[in-house]
């Protein structure tokens, strides 16, 4: 084979896990004692896995090179077309048409529900940190004029957008997860809404009043009654603003469909591919969002521009989390491991939620740890049916928002924005985050029965 050589023998297995337990220090020590940057971590802790796993020193970033490559193909231009669609809808005045549309029509005791929807709506096409940054002012500002506790609405929109983040593509770790695992997306997108609505009513609205009674903070005056400009009167209609999130999801959950029942339509099979739907999507948003109100095509364009630099980090997180994965499996590790995992007489989501767990608790990133736990789970659920192979992707990223905690920057984030203590940002955030992991846990369990 091109790369590296599998090396996974009988007499080779013990090396091959102390090897992959090497790599997995290596990345937590880079990445929580050293403030190493992720992509990086991965780098380093591939190299240090494929040198103690035997591989020979001029090979050792062999397979590295070969699945990042392989990774930004698949799954890169997926997460800028994604960028493209939330640009669009923020910069448009879209995001705050949907907003304003849902709360003119809400009461008052409906607003942490309402809250939850708004972000639903708007993190399938948002990154999880995007959203908090969109969602945090109309949080403080609905806070403010409602004279209402900020946790009262603020949990159940990080309970949504953290809900997205771990189970619905084309978030990055799902799609991640997806390319790895070799699921399909479409089914894994129908069965991610399947488990990311009761995980979000549970973990979000549900417990937020509880909550809310024990950390009754104000609105962050610093975040209140900020807006992007936009004359209400030249933002996109609800409906408009709606369709450029709607689409791309009808798009792919219609193959999905298509492909459960037999039916070959090669019309719906194009538009239902991931990038051909993303694709619709942007067009779509470019002259209908972008072009509103008679702005000119050189000004939609401006829009589509200013997607790329904030995604170009997370691309390459992204793309070397594809080479740590690779670097498993070729040098063997992955089979072993594999192996290991298989006989503990666990089902394979269980056995792949306990690893993210693992690998989320020492990182923090959510990332880092759907990255590894694919790349290890990966051969054990080799042959899966197509649905097993989705349940295995979404307990991984149930296992990846497990208890956010100091070493994970979006605890930092959330403590920030909302003004609390570390002991509030605890039971709060970090107590949402579990939430959404084992309540996603239960529901995976709960599909893996009825299917």
């Amino acid at each position: 084979m091109d790369g590296i050589a599998a090396i996974a023998t009988a007499g080779s297995v013990p090396n091959l896990i102390f090897a992959a337990l090497i790599g997995i220090a290596v990345i937590v020590l880079l990445i929580v004692c050293g403030k190493v940057h992720a992509f990086l971590a991965l780098m380093f802790g591939s190299a240090v896995m494929a040198l103690t796993a035997g591989v020979s020193l001029t090979d050792c970033f062999t397979s590295f090179t070969s699945g990042l490559g392989s990774t930004m193909g698949d799954v890169g231009v997926l997460i800028v077309l994604g960028s493209m669609i939330g640009t669009l809808l923020i910069d448009s005045g879209g995001a705050d048409r949907i907003v304003d549309t849902i709360v003119s029509h809400t009461k008052d005791k409906w607003l942490p529900m309402a809250a939850a929807l708004i972000a639903f709506i708007m993190g399938i096409a948002l990154f999880f940190e995007v959203g908090v940054v969109l969602m945090v002012p109309i949080i403080m500002t609905l806070a403010k004029r409602k004279n209402m506790p900020a946790i009262l609405l603020g949990i159940p929109v990080l309970a949504a957008l953290g809900s997205l983040h771990g189970f619905v593509p084309p978030h990055p770790g799902p799609l991640l997860a997806i390319n790895a695992i070799g699921a399909n997306l479409g089914i894994t997108l129908g069965l991610g809404l399947l488990v990311a609505i009761p995980t979000v009513l549970i973990s979000g609205p549900l417990v937020a009043p509880w909550m809310a009674k024990m950390v009754p903070v104000k609105a962050n005056d610093l975040y209140a009654d900020k807006q992007n400009g936009i004359d209400p009167a030249m933002r996109p209609s609800f409906g408009a603003a709606l369709g450029i999130v709607v689409l791309p999801v009808a798009l792919m959950l219609l193959h999905a469909v298509f492909e459960i029942i037999g039916l070959d339509v090669p019309v719906v099979t194009f538009f239902g591919k991931p990038i051909v739907a993303l694709l619709t999507a942007v067009v779509y948003g470019v002259f209908v969002l972008g072009m509103h109100g008679g702005k000119k095509f050189k000004d939609a364009n401006a829009i589509v521009a200013k997607s790329f630099a904030p995604v170009a980090g997370v691309i390459m997180i992204v793309g070397a989390g594809g080479g740590f994965k690779q670097t498993l499996i070729d040098s063997g590790i992955a089979t072993a491991v594999g192996g290991i995992i298989a006989n503990l007489a666990v089902p394979a989501f269980f056995a792949a939620w306990l690893v993210a767990v693992f690998i989320r608790l020492a990182t923090g990133s959510a990332t880092v740890s759907t990255i590894t736990a694919a790349g290890l789970i990966a051969p054990m659920v080799q042959g899966g049916t197509p649905i097993e192979l989705s349940l295995v992707v979404l307990a991984i990223g149930a296992g990846s928002m497990f208890f956010s905690h100091v070493n994970d920057g979006g605890f930092w984030m959330i403590k920030e924005y909302f003004g609390l203590t570390m002991g509030q940002t605890f039971k709060t955030w970090s107590l949402t985050s579990t939430l959404i992991s084992v309540v996603g846990l239960a529901c995976i369990a709960l599909l893996s029965l009825i299917f």
